[in-house]
């Protein structure tokens, strides 16, 4: 994939603004749960249209700790396990609190699940009424994968791990999904 062709990835500011946005939609909580699966878990728009309620309970029916994603729900046989950011928690828990017994997180008004076209253009609607160019459904998850890359050595993990939570089966598809970052590159030229 050339560059040009890349999602833009999300500043924090960005995220803020479509953050605040989003509160002012008919459906906040949900719409903030599809925004955080993207920027904090890194799941694709299918994904997040798939994503069933078992993937992100335990046996007692209580939010886990992480996204169980199975393959059935995610892009080939990319299935895997995802920790749950605190902030997608809380939304997550918020959201089951007030939603019917739909097996999926996401829902509409109609259906008790929702499709990947239609989390694409939610998120279209939202990158556009914020006047961000570039941006489409795939940039929350290069946002994700570009901060989890930037953050892991400082837990003690590699990108492999990155990988991992990306569900990539090669180490250079993740590896295209990194923003670079010149500024880091100026800082650790002066260090060596």
């Amino acid at each position: 994939m050339s560059l040009s062709k890349q999602a833009k990835t999300l500043t924090k500011p960005q995220i803020k603004l479509i953050t605040g946005l989003i509160h002012q939609t008919r459906y906040p909580v949900r719409n903030q749960v599809i925004f955080l699966l993207s920027v904090r878990a890194g799941l694709r728009a299918k994904e997040i249209a798939s994503l069933t309620w078992d993937m992100v309970t335990d046996a007692d029916g209580q939010l886990s700790a992480a996204i169980h994603l199975r393959d059935v729900a995610s892009k080939g046989k990319s299935g895997r396990i995802i920790p749950l950011n605190r902030e997608l928690r809380r939304d997550l828990q918020t959201l089951k609190e007030e939603q019917n017994a739909s097996a999926f997180v996401i829902t509409t008004e109609r259906s008790d699940r929702t499709s990947a076209s239609a989390i694409v253009n939610l998120f279209r609607g939202w990158y556009s009424a914020a006047g961000l160019r570039g941006c489409s459904s795939h940039s929350g998850r290069r946002t994700f994968i570009t901060n989890a890359a930037r953050k892991i050595s400082t837990v003690g993990g590699s990108l492999r791990d990155v990988q991992m939570l990306a569900g990539h089966k090669a180490l250079s598809t993740t590896q295209r999904y990194i923003e670079a970052d010149v500024e880091a590159q100026r800082r650790v030229v002066d260090l060596v």
